[in-house]
């Protein structure tokens, strides 16, 4: 799915009001009208709600919202929040709220006074909307904090309030409505992505409101978030004929001294992924430990002497368990010396790589690096925030010619395309030992097939998170470890092709 910063969504909607054609009154109806199907799809018990609204037109999908759920026979109170005047579709379903139920809403100006709640209340929020580019004050922040006082559970319209559309937290104590639900109208906000909001996004829910296609279609963004539909027009089907050499051969070079696991993982997970040949490069005490848990892979411990170079490989992978010693750096410069293809970078190599700069050049175009956040500040210097990461990811990726994987909720892919793509799959279940080993052995399967590097980021870390929600059909996310996710991708393959 491709989304757009908050100015370009306020210019999608414009474009479909002109060109469906369909008065904005009637899209603020389309979007009540997908809010409350969503609200009494999770709240279905008929619990009393107290609905915010703000005098812009946030305010007013609150206010149609409010109409929708007392036809539908909830307790609605709703209170509208307007030192001075309201939008005129705001205007326009303020009077409908009245008609409908004269006795339905409070009105405040400048003073905020507390609404009676109980403790099964579910709060809405429409106090304002992603356009909102200062901190909130006044009768809005004590509106706020008392909402995130309350105790209640406190469902967001399109954003929380006080939450910028684009950047991460910069004010130490901002005013923000913490929600337990954010249901974002047709796209998601770029702020969602950000670690430092997840406290008040909540869960997330993207509701469809029928912006004009064709008017997606012709707006450009750098900004894509990776749904299933995304990700199955990209899966190959496989021929009848096929053999294992059809499918490739991935070396693996992972794994030292007390380490061994890295190179199973990593080993399992890109034959689970469909490579037709994997090979682990790894020191000499560990060849029992890899061939007796992965008997379906080879194993082989003298890489740099041999005379059959990385080159004769279909893709190469490097760095899970690897360690940082000098004869292990000098094995990666002379690996990254002599490939021409895109290759895998993980864990120790990125280690190795931070240490020594002058390697990132040797880095083949378009190969993946999959560093989780402490090791993406070594490569390229510490952030300040998520967004400042975000962007850092996004200028070396271009300048190097590479694809950054920076792993977490939401995993990112910043191409060198400038595209930026965040993922939608996986669970805080999936922090645990050995899950980026995983993902290596997974992007590496996946290469070696023959997918180009940006598919292969893109459909192995969707691929990754899926297998991770899987496992939480049989485990619960304390006691999820990383060889269920290898376990579960035949079954996440399955569920993005149906």
């Amino acid at each position: 799915m491709k989304f757009f910063a908050t100015q370009l969504i306020r210019e999608l909607d414009q474009m479909t009001i002109e060109h469906e054609p369909i008065a904005s009154i009637d899209l603020m109806e389309r979007a009540a009208e997908a809010l409350s199907w969503k609200f009494i799809e999770s709240f279905p018990y008929l619990q009393p709600v107290c609905i915010f609204a703000g005098l812009g037109n946030n305010g007013g999908d609150a206010l149609a919202l409010a109409r929708k759920l007392l036809n539908s026979g909830y307790t609605v109170s709703v209170i509208l929040i307007r030192p001075t005047r309201l939008s005129a579709d705001c205007e326009t379903n303020r009077q409908r709220l009245l008609a409908a139920f004269p006795n339905s809403m409070t009105e405040l100006q400048d003073k905020f006074i507390a609404p009676k709640v109980t403790h099964e209340t579910i709060i809405v929020d429409g106090l304002f909307g992603s356009g909102l580019s200062r901190p909130m004050t006044g009768v809005f922040a004590e509106a706020v904090e008392w909402m995130n006082r309350s105790g209640c559970e406190v469902v967001a319209i399109d954003i929380p309030s006080g939450l910028q559309g684009e950047n991460s937290l910069l004010a130490e104590n901002p005013v923000i409505v913490k929600a337990a639900m954010t249901m974002s109208l047709q796209f998601p906000k770029l702020a969602f992505f950000f670690p430092e909001n997840a406290p008040y996004v909540g869960d997330l829910e993207i509701l469809d409101i029928g912006i004009h296609p064709e008017a997606i279609k012709q707006t450009s963004s750098d900004l894509y978030y990776l749904e299933e539909p995304d990700i199955e027009p990209l899966l190959r089907k496989r021929a009848k004929f096929s053999h294992k050499g059809t499918f490739g051969h991935a070396l693996i070079v992972a794994g030292s001294q007390g380490m061994a696991g890295a190179s199973v993982l990593s080993a399992k997970a890109a034959l689970r992924s469909g490579a037709g040949l994997v090979t682990v490069h790894g020191p000499e005490c560990n060849r029992l430990i890899v061939q007796t848990a992965i008997p379906e892979a080879i194993f082989q411990s003298d890489l740099v002497s041999e005379t059959k170079s990385a080159q004769t490989y279909n893709a190469v992978a490097i760095g899970p368990g690897l360690g940082t010693q000098t004869e292990t750096t000098k094995m990666l410069r002379n690996l990254l010396a002599k490939m021409n293809k895109p290759c895998v970078l993980d864990a120790d190599a990125l280690n190795i790589i931070s240490q020594h700069r002058d390697l990132l050049p040797l880095i083949p175009k378009y190969s993946i690096l999959t560093p989780h956040p402490k090791e993406f500040d070594r490569l390229f210097g510490v952030s300040t925030s998520s967004y400042a990461r975000m962007m850092k990811a996004q200028e070396n990726a271009n300048l190097y010619g590479l694809l950054v994987v920076l792993k977490g909720a939401n995993t990112l892919i910043a191409a060198p395309d400038a595209k930026l793509y965040f993922n939608s799959t996986g669970n805080s279940g999936m922090a645990t030992a050995g899950s980026g080993d995983v993902l290596t052995g997974i992007l590496v399967g996946l290469l070696a097939q023959g997918y180009s590097a940006e598919d292969a980021a893109k459909i192995g870390v969707f691929l990754h998170g899926r297998a991770g929600d899987l496992v939480l059909e049989t485990e619960s996310k304390e006691s999820l470890i990383s060889g269920d996710i290898i376990d579960r991708l035949g079954k996440a393959y399955t569920s993005i092709r149906e």
